[in-house]
C-alpha cells in the first residue's frame, strides 16, 4: 500500500501520544519519519523522555508499522527481531 498522507495522525498506529512525542523530537510528517527511520525516531523519543517507560512494541514497532501502513502487530516477526536488534545495538 502506498502511503501519500503527510499527517502523522493519519498513519496507522499513530495516536495523540505518539504524535505529540514525535513532534517534540522534530518529526512532524510521514516524510520526516521516513527520513529518520523508526529506530532513530524511537531513540529520540526515549532520549527526550528520560525515566519514562517506552515499550518497544508500542513505540518502535508502531513507528515501523506507520511507515508500512500496517498495524504494528501485523509486522512479520523477522522485521520485529531486526528492529529490536538494531535498537539494542544503537549507542
Amino acid at each position: 500500500m502506498k502511503m501519500t498522507t503527510a499527517n502523522l495522525s493519519d498513519l496507522a498506529n499513530i495516536g495523540p501520544t505518539i504524535e505529540n512525542r514525535l513532534r517534540e523530537v522534530g518529526i512532524a510528517s510521514r516524510a520526516e519519519l521516513k527520513k529518520v527511520g523508526a529506530v532513530a525516531a524511537y531513540l529520540r523519543i526515549r532520549k527526550a523522555n528520560p525515566g519514562k517507560t517506552m515499550a518497544v512494541c508500542y513505540y518502535l514497532y508502531s513507528l515501523e508499522g506507520a511507515l508500512r501502513g500496517v498495524h504494528w502487530d501485523d509486522l512479520p516477526q523477522m522485521t520485529k527481531d531486526r528492529l529490536k536488534k538494531k535498537f539494542e545495538s544503537s549507542p
